[in-house]
């Protein structure tokens, strides 16, 4: 018996002034509740009410103890108990490409546990026009709470995909058209000199160890940035951004 991949995470709450806003501007039908702190009046949690307000929500005044409660980090006074963060799975992400009348363009993570990492390369993919990012199954960071605050939104408009095999999913990328590039400090061509300009797969390594093997052979170019400092590598969202907008920039 095999395990049924989930395409929901758990009910939670989401929480920071631009994570709540942005949610109730593209996912207003998932907020439940707002709870905000008491005695907060600053203009930009006005505005938020005022979104609230007109949109029907309830909303209740409550103590710092208890949004700190709900809140891993800093919750800027108020949270949204939202439904369930969705999640796709492959099979949505060929009817996508199937349905998409654009140049695919699809960003993998290889492993990337930390939620503000994954946070930051959804709003890198989100900014750059990336129509899906995904990540497997085992070893990935899901959509948490601190994933979609610092996403500020991204979450909730890049389709985030789970795979249960990368390794296939990049096969079957290949079969259908798409090159399949990865990042590697080791790599010998520059990002700037390779070819970004049609339908591609960025594939970026988990935060300490990079690529897994297997996932570097199924690759069909390996790129790396030019390093001129001490620093052997960037972060993995920095480096996501750089190598994003270096082929936003050629698509143009």
């Amino acid at each position: 018996m095999t395990d049924k991949l989930p395409n929901r995470a758990e009910e939670q709450w989401i929480f920071g002034l631009h994570a709540v806003q942005s949610v109730l501007k593209t996912s207003a039908d998932k907020v439940r509740l707002l709870k905000v702190l008491r005695g907060r009046e600053d203009q930009r949690l006005l505005k938020i009410l005022g979104m609230a307000e007109r949109l029907g929500l309830s909303v209740e005044r409550v103590s710092r103890a208890d949004l700190d409660d709900l809140t891993d980090g800093s919750h800027q006074g108020i949270a949204a108990l939202c439904d369930d963060a969705e999640v796709q799975d492959e099979n949505f992400l060929y009817q996508l490409l199937d349905r998409s009348q654009e140049t695919p363009f699809l960003l993998v993570l290889d492993g990337v546990t930390d939620p503000h990492n994954l946070g930051a390369c959804l709003r890198s993919a989100d900014a750059a026009g990336v129509q899906a990012v995904i990540v497997p199954k085992d070893n990935s960071v899901g959509l948490t709470p601190v994933v979609q605050k610092v996403a500020c939104g991204a979450a909730e408009t890049v389709p985030l995909v789970v795979v249960t095999n990368l390794a296939r999913t990049l096969k079957k990328l290949q079969e259908r058209g798409l090159w399949v590039i990865g990042a590697a400090g080791e790599a010998e061509q520059l990002v700037y000199n390779a070819d970004l300009k049609g339908p591609v797969a960025l594939v970026m390594g988990a935060e300490e160890k990079g690529l897994r093997r297997l996932t570097r052979e199924y690759c069909d170019l390996l790129v790396k940035l030019p390093m001129a400092g001490v620093v052997s590598s960037l972060n993995v969202s920095v480096a996501t951004g750089v190598c994003l907008f270096e082929a936003v920039r050629q698509r143009r």
